[in-house]
């Protein structure tokens, strides 16, 4: 049965592929609906769902060490000593995320089916979808790096297929680009360590790989393992949006909201937590490369949480969210709390794709418009939309019971009591967390509460259709109750994971009753950021005072820190510089002029020769005549 996980999604994406293919992508094919195509990748990605949870029970009813299911499907490629099967693996991990992009992604695609009813080309749209699905599930049940690389090239195409999936907007199809090259700079990395990988241990199977660096790791330079770590790290910045790579996330906007909703929820930009999860016995051997991946988790959660403070659009609030959020997984990942980051990764699942539905919803009820500026008073005219937003919106900020309180927790807890953690570290992500409160609590006041601010003789709110309300209902109950699989001291999700990762070592003289003082404290900062900023947007005269105060900084943060205008001016237009130069004076100087060169020459010859081909024979034979008489004329000479 494990093959039929990535199968039924493959399967609808070459039926609405073929369907588009032959009947729709013609000039002045009929328009067609968007029921049956997502019919057809709903079917398909909810019966990778039925087929993840009956393997879930059997791994459930098995014991620790023997929940591990395999299956070879066939041999992909042997060179030499470099042998790679395609080989499936299931175990307590790729299982976690089996459910989570098949779950997540059976809402999205339902949602999907209303938010698209009005799309030109919606069998497009879904077979994308399902191959977006099929990728990321081939990543998180490959037995080896190199299908596991090809899931992650997968997703990455896919990524760039649905951001431009609105391609006759050049904006749109601009930010498709930017994601597709940025993510090559950290594919790049990604391959390098591959290659160091399976040179230093002969092998890039997971289990191998794991006894290898069991017998050998103590034995590798230290410096050949940080090497490694950060190489397949810089992967990571790129699928994972961390720094130096974020800057195609937020422009990731530019495609439909569902591709959002999957992106950030269950599918590309978890892929690296998931890799740093899955590889824990390599990266645990380097303090070095965990110290790095702490610190960029941290200040990238930092960094995006003031960016979105000061932004407009609801889907770009949302996007610098996700980045922030991402910064929480790596940081508990760089301080050896891999279950930590991978419950975060379960919880923000629920609560991010709600959120963005539900960002969906509001755009559709608003006629398209993203402005949170020009909403407000929602709550009256979508009272659905508001009571499931304001779930996903407590979760984010940590309010306890919500989902997203639990694994947020845990995550500065494990930051300042790891062996590898630090008061700086918790420090930063305490920080972060109270921003969050304040910017989500900002966007929920804007966007629900207060007066409205639309002119109702152009814009008619109205509540979505059953089709997109009932997957956020859904997604709403998993925001409100999900986070109990990991309660702390009985955490399920700690035991379960127990076969793959490790249980987490606290440093020496930590005081326990410590993590409950720390608790209520990460708590207190979430009222006080949630407090502070309905303060300020129930009132915005008020909320534009503190803005005039504060310009200067408040321009930076809307800018974004200028970072896209940095790369800008001292990567992107160096490299288009240098570019155009060797097109004009190599290409088209020296390459093109001696290619050219030889064709005019043979044009020359040909034409010089062309003028004896008259095509009389009297010519021809006058022509024969004077040969002769100069072979007799050389012959005579040289017996001479």
């Amino acid at each position: 049965m494990l093959a039929l996980i990535p199968l039924f999604p493959l399967v609808g994406f070459l039926l609405n592929g073929l369907w588009y293919a032959l009947f729709q992508s013609a000039p002045g094919a009929k328009k067609a609906g968007a029921t049956v195509p997502g019919l057809i990748a709903t079917l398909a990605i909810l019966m990778s769902f039925v087929v993840s949870v009956v393997l879930f029970q059997d791994l459930l009813a098995q014991s620790h060490e023997q929940r591990v299911i395999e299956q070879v499907l066939f041999n992909w490629m042997q060179v030499g000593n470099f042998k790679i099967d395609m080989a499936l693996r299931v175990d307590a991990l790729s299982i976690l995320f089996c459910m989570v992009i098949t779950g997540i992604g059976t809402l999205i695609h339902v949602y999907s089916i209303g938010y698209m009813s009005h799309d030109e080309t919606p069998g497009k749209f879904f077979c994308y979808l399902n191959l977006f699905c099929f990728s990321m599930l081939m990543l998180v049940l490959g037995a080896s790096l190199p299908i596991l690389f090809m899931g992650w090239e997968g997703v990455g195409l896919c990524s760039y297929l649905l951001i431009g999936y609105w391609y006759s907007d050049e904006e749109k199809a601009k930010a498709g680009k930017k994601a597709f090259v940025v993510n090559r700079i950290g594919d790049f990395g990604f391959l390098i360590g591959m290659f160091l990988i399976f040179s230093t241990f002969g092998s890039l199977d997971f289990v191998e790989l794991k006894t290898q660096i069991g017998a050998l790791g103590s034995t590798i330079a230290p410096a050949t393992l940080t090497a490694m770590c950060l190489l397949l790290f810089l992967g990571c910045t790129g699928k994972s949006a961390q720094i130096p790579l974020y800057v195609w996330l937020p422009d990731a906007m530019a495609g439909p909201t569902p591709v959002s909703a999957l992106i950030h929820a269950a599918t590309m930009v978890t892929s690296g937590i998931y890799m740093l999860s899955r590889l824990n016995f390599l990266f645990s051997l380097s303090s070095t490369a965990m110290g790095v991946i702490a610190a960029t988790g941290a200040a990238t959660a930092f960094l995006a949480a003031t960016i979105a403070i000061a932004q407009k659009d609801i889907k770009k609030i949302l996007a610098y969210s996700t980045v922030s959020q991402l910064g929480y997984m790596f940081l508990a990942c760089g301080v050896g709390a891999y279950v930590s980051g991978v419950f975060h990764v379960i919880t923000h699942a629920f609560f991010k794709a709600l959120l963005f539905l539900g960002a969906g919803s509001v755009i559709h009820g608003m006629h398209e418009e993203q402005d949170i500026m020009k909403m407000g008073g929602l709550r009256h005219g979508m009272p659905k939309t508001f009571l499931v937003c304001a779930a996903g919106w407590l979760a984010i900020c940590g309010i306890p019971p919500f989902s997203g309180f639990f694994s947020k927790d845990e995550i500065l807890w494990m930051a300042f009591s790891s062996q590898h953690g630090s008061t700086i570290l918790w420090l930063a992500g305490s920080v972060t967390a109270v921003m969050t409160a304040f910017y989500m609590t900002r966007m929920f006041s804007l966007v629900f509460l207060g007066k409205e601010r639309f002119d109702h003789h152009h814009v008619h709110v109205h509540e979505s259709p059953w089709v997109m309300i009932v997957p956020l209902q859904i997604l709403a109950l998993l925001s409100v109750f999900g986070g109990f699989m990991g309660v702390p001291h009985s955490s399920w999700i700690e035991h379960w994971l127990e076969p793959v990762i490790p249980a987490h070592q606290l440093a020496a003289g930590v005081d326990h009753n410590l993590e409950w003082v720390l608790m209520g404290m990460s708590v207190a900062g979430a009222v006080i950021g949630i407090t502070f900023a309905l303060r300020v947007y129930s009132n915005l005269g008020r909320a534009d005072e503190m803005r005039k105060k504060g310009l200067v900084l408040h321009r930076l943060l809307e800018n974004k820190w200028f970072v896209d205008e940095m790369y800008e001016s001292t990567l992107v237009r160096p490299i288009v510089s240098i570019s155009q130069m060797l097109w004009k004076f190599f290409d088209v100087g020296v390459i093109d002029r001696f290619i050219v060169g030889f064709g005019r020459v043979s044009q020359w010859t040909g034409q010089s020769i062309r003028v004896v081909q008259t095509g009389s024979i009297q010519v021809y034979a006058l022509v024969l005549l004077l040969g002769v008489v100069v072979m007799m004329g050389y012959l005579i000479y040289g017996m001479a």
